[in-house]
């Protein structure tokens, strides 16, 4: 095994058609820290659960065995060659839940979610073959992608202060959570906290999962949930009911206006997926510049292939509300810092993100581990798509090049957060051609933004300047 210790030396692989397949302790060294750190951070994995016993009547056991399918498919990333920590789409997630409660509960909704991530999968796999991804991208006018990504963050905050939504029951224990979870991500005092302090840095790298232990502790404090009952074993999920009821092999193929009527909430699903991509290749790029002995090979197409086949394997094995993205920011963040840390702290990177995706795995399995935060799972899921509400609202808003964009691109997210994509993309195609008529595309750019300059160390996927291309150094906080 290459010790990577020459500048510029890829981790060992076998190639794999476009793939470059790398396994356990042959390709790459098995992190510890990393592993512990997934042991306990599958909770977040967890918080799926509370959206798919709500929004498709999923008992709690069936629910997990979408969460452990969906688990395993975290490791092809890592394995065939793409060096990110996967996740979910989270910012799409509010997208496909107004779409998915267009349909009544039951099988109805069940195919709408199955026609929905076929085609997500099987657009995504074409974009990957095809390496087309950044030019249908570019194509979609600044103002329509700014509505698209900030009406996803707005989405995200109706559903949780809705009423009848989570916040209605735990008031005490979420606004005490995102208040912590605020201050420990965004704070200006916490970032400065942490760099004077070792321990507050060590803390910082556990992420959200201090808050989900808190939360556990608070809400039967406040008698907004009970206490855990811990359970000692194996965790059991329900996969016979699962593929019984749920999947096309109960259920049959959707009709074929199912896969019509999905067009709109898919197309809005990939600008924010494409977003999480480009992410991933900004936060390697930095890690670039630090770590010279081991060259790391990202890969957007193969990314795309990865993901895409994900979300096409679970639309028929366990349709999953989450859906399957191209990376866990936070954790990517959290991830690549340590691999900075030079080989003494992470020999490669494809070691520390494949040592965490092992860890959430073996996490699912723990019954003690399930049972302790079962009781919270909705507070999980609150605490995520709040964060992900202030990114998305603040990414959207910077996806904007003039005042007129910002206009449209308001209009669009609360009709968005209202009526669901479809009406947004009507109406977003509308505002933009009665306002910049045959400059449809190019929109405009009136000064008011920077954003736009040249960012030193930005390539877009061709190594090609693209200005129409969203820059990802604004992506670097987006949160899975």
């Amino acid at each position: 095994m290459s010790q990577n210790e020459d500048l510029g030396v890829e981790a060992p692989y076998i190639p794999l058609g476009p793939f470059k397949l790398r396994l356990p302790f042959i390709h790459y060294r098995f992190e510890l820290p990393d592993y512990l750190q997934g042991l306990l951070m599958c909770a977040v994995d967890l918080a799926a659960i509370p959206m798919m016993t709500e929004f498709l009547g999923m008992p709690f056991e069936v629910a997990l065995a979408v969460v452990m399918l969906n688990g395993l498919l975290y490791l092809l990333h890592h394995l065939l060659g793409d060096p990110v920590v996967p996740g979910w789409i989270t910012p799409a997630i509010p997208l496909l839940m107004t779409y998915c409660t267009q349909f009544p509960e039951g099988p109805e909704r069940i195919h709408a979610l199955i026609a929905f991530q076929m085609m997500l999968g099987a657009f995504s796999i074409l974009l990957g073959v095809t390496g087309s991804a950044r030019k249908v991208v570019a194509l979609v006018p600044s103002a329509l992608k700014a509505g698209i990504i900030m009406g996803a963050g707005l989405s995200a905050v109706v559903a949780v202060f809705k009423e009848g939504g989570r916040f209605d029951s735990f008031p005490w224990t979420i606004s005490i959570a995102i208040g912590l979870a605020f201050y420990l991500i965004f704070s200006q005092h916490f970032q400065h906290l942490k760099k004077s302090s070792a321990f507050w840095w060590n803390f910082a790298k556990l992420g959200i999962f201090p808050i989900i232990i808190l939360a556990v502790l608070v809400a039967p404090l406040f008698g907004e949930a009970p206490w855990p009952n811990l359970q000692w074993g194996i965790s059991k999920p329900d996969f016979a009911t699962l593929w019984n009821q749920y999947t096309v092999f109960g259920l049959g193929m959707p009709p074929l206006m199912m896969f019509v009527t999905a067009i709109p909430t898919v197309l809005a699903a990939y600008l924010v997926v494409f977003g999480d991509v480009l992410g991933a290749r900004a936060i390697l790029a930095e890690a670039d510049h630090v770590r010279r002995d081991e060259k790391v090979d990202f890969n957007p197409n193969r990314s795309h292939l990865i993901f895409g086949g994900r979300n096409a394997l679970m639309s028929v094995l366990g349709p999953d509300i989450a859906m399957c993205g191209p990376q866990w920011s936070a954790m990517q963040v959290v991830i690549t810092e340590r691999f900075k840390g030079g080989a003494k702290a992470m020999k490669s990177i494809y070691g520390g993100t494949g040592s965490f995706r092992w860890g959430t795995n073996t996490g699912l399995l723990l019954l003690p581990v399930v049972t302790l935060v079962q009781p919270i799972l909705g507070v999980a899921l609150a605490l995520t798509l709040l964060i992900q509400g202030y990114v998305s609202v603040r990414l959207g808003i910077m996806e904007a090049r003039s005042q007129r964009d910002l206009g449209i691109a308001g209009v669009i997210g609360a009709v968005l957060a209202i009526k669901g994509a479809g009406w947004a993309f009507a109406i977003g195609v509308g505002l933009c051609l009665l306002i910049y008529g045959a400059r449809f595309f190019k929109g405009e750019n009136d000064g008011t933004f920077t954003k736009d300059l040249p960012v030193p160390g930005d390539l877009p996927f061709d190594d090609i300047p693209d200005p129409a291309a969203p820059t990802p150094a604004k992506r670097l906080e987006s949160l899975d």
